[in-house]
C-alpha cells in the first residue's frame, strides 16, 4: 500500500511542523506556570498573551475578548450555559437549529432539564437555516440564538450576519460555533455581528485539547469552571501554554494561507464531485452548491452503506468519513441529513470527503480510480440492489 490519502480534515488535522516547532520550548525549557511572578513564569505568560493576539487578529477581535478553552466543545458549552444562567432573570428561551454539532445540541438538551425552553429550527434541502422560522421563533423570553457558522458534515455556510441583525433588534445574544470556519474562510466577528464565537486548534493544523471562545466586551455570562483567577476570572485552571502557543501559531499560518488555499481546495473538491457524478450513478450531493466550505464534499451513494464504503476505502489507503467524527460510533443516520429531508435509507449511504493542505490532484485521481469499483461490488452484494430500477428514487435529479 502506498501513502495514506487523508480526506477527513473536518474531523481533525495533522499538527503542522511550524506549529510543533513553536510549541516545543514550552514543554521543556519554558515550562513555567504563567500565574507565577518570576522570569521563567513570565516568559510563559508573554507567550500566552502573544498567542491571544494572534487568535484575536484572525477574528478581528480585541485580545481581551479571547478566552482560551480546552477545545470547541468546552467553548460551545461555556457560551450557551454561561449566557443562559447569567441572563435567566431576563428570560429562559434559547433558539438553535436541528443541524448543530452535538456539543451545542446536547448542551441545549441539558438546559431543558434545568428549566430552559429551547426551539430547534429547521433547514432547507441545502442545510440553510430558515430565517423566517428563526424570526417567528423569537419571543420576549428569548435570551440566546446559537447557530453554527458552517456545518461540519455538509459544509453549508449559514447567513450569520442576517441572523445578527435579527438578534440585535431583539436585544438577544448571538453565538456561533465557528470550529469549521476559522482559518478556512473569513470569520471576522464584527462582519458576522456575533457576540460569542467558538473555535478549535485541531481543525486548523494545531494541537488537540485547546480552543478559544470569543466574548464580545459587555456580554453577560457566567463561568463554566470555578477556581483561580485565570483568564480574567472567566475560566479557572492553569493554562495549557504549549497548546495555546500552538493555537496562536496555527491561526497565524491559516490567516496567511487562507485565501490561496481556499481556491486550491475548492478546485480539488469540484473535480472530485464532477468525477463522482460521471463515474457513479444514483448519487446525491449534499450541502449548498455555492455557500459551502471550499474543502468539504458530502455525497449519498444509494443502495449501499456508507460505513462499508469507508472500510473498503481504508483498505485502499484512503481515509474519509460518513459524517461527524463525534458520532462515528452511532448506527443512526446523520441528524444533519435527516433534517435536510433526506430519507434514512439514503442518508445511510453518506460519505464526507474533507480536503486539506497535503491533498493534491493525484489524491483525487486515486479516489476516482477505486471508488466506482467499490460501489459496484457493494451494490452487487446489497439486498437493495434490486430496487435500483424502480425502487428508491429520492432526488435523482442532481444539482449542477
Amino acid at each position: 500500500m502506498g501513502k495514506l490519502i487523508y480526506l477527513d480534515h473536518n474531523a481533525t488535522t495533522p499538527t503542522a511542523p511550524k506549529v510543533l516547532e513553536a510549541m516545543a520550548p514550552y514543554f521543556s525549557q519554558l515550562y513555567g506556570n504563567p500565574s507565577s511572578v518570576y522570569r521563567l513564569a513570565q516568559q510563559a505568560q508573554e507567550a500566552k498573551e502573544a498567542a491571544r493576539e494572534k487568535v484575536a487578529k484572525i477574528l478581528g477581535a480585541r485580545p481581551e475578548e479571547v478566552i482560551f478553552t480546552s477545545g470547541g466543545t468546552e467553548a460551545d458549552n461555556f457560551a450557551i450555559k454561561g449566557v443562559a444562567f447569567a441572563n435567566r432573570e431576563r428570560g429562559n428561551h434559547i433558539i438553535t437549529s436541528e443541524i448543530e454539532h452535538h456539543a451545542v445540541l446536547n448542551a441545549c438538551k441539558w438546559l431543558e432539564k434545568q428549566g430552559f425552553e429551547v426551539t430547534y429550527i429547521g433547514v432547507d434541502r441545502y442545510g440553510v437555516v430558515d430565517l423566517d422560522e428563526l424570526k417567528d421563533a423569537i419571543t420576549a423570553q428569548t435570551i440566546l440564538i446559537t447557530i453554527m457558522h458552517a456545518n461540519n458534515e455538509v459544509g453549508t455556510i449559514q447567513p450569520i450576519p442576517e441572523m445578527a441583525k435579527m438578534a440585535k433588534r431583539a436585544g438577544i445574544y448571538l453565538h456561533t460555533d465557528a470550529v469549521q470556519t476559522v482559518g478556512k474562510i473569513p470569520a471576522d466577528v464584527n462582519e458576522l455581528g456575533v457576540d460569542l464565537l467558538s473555535l478549535s486548534a485541531h481543525k486548523i493544523y494545531g494541537p488537540k485539547g485547546v480552543g478559544a471562545l470569543y466574548i464580545r466586551r459587555g456580554t453577560k455570562l457566567d463561568s463554566l469552571l470555578h477556581g483561580g483567577h485565570h483568564e480574567r476570572n472567566r475560566r479557572a485552571g492553569t493554562e495549557n501554554v504549549p497548546g495555546i502557543v500552538g493555537l496562536g501559531r496555527a491561526c497565524e499560518i491559516a490567516l496567511e494561507e487562507r485565501e490561496g488555499e481556499g481556491r486550491r481546495l475548492k478546485a480539488l473538491r469540484d473535480k472530485l464531485e464532477r468525477k463522482i457524478a460521471e463515474g457513479i450513478d444514483d448519487v446525491v450531493f449534499n450541502g449548498h452548491p455555492e455557500q459551502r466550505l471550499p474543502g468539504t464534499l458530502n455525497v449519498c451513494i444509494k443502495y449501499v452503506e456508507g460505513e462499508s464504503i469507508l472500510l473498503n476505502l481504508d483498505f485502499e489507503g484512503i481515509a474519509a468519513s460518513s459524517g461527524s467524527a463525534c458520532t462515528s460510533g452511532s448506527l443512526e443516520p446523520s441528524h444533519v441529513l435527516l433534517a435536510m429531508g433526506i430519507p434514512p435509507e439514503v442518508a445511510h449511504g453518506s460519505l464526507r470527503f474533507s480536503l486539506g493542505r497535503d491533498n493534491n490532484e493525484e489524491d483525487i485521481d486515486r479516489v476516482i480510480e477505486v471508488l466506482p469499483g467499490i460501489v459496484e461490488k457493494l451494490r452487487a452484494m446489497s439486498p437493495f440492489g434490486a430496487g435500483r430500477e424502480g425502487g428508491l428514487s429520492w432526488d435523482t435529479q442532481r444539482r449542477h
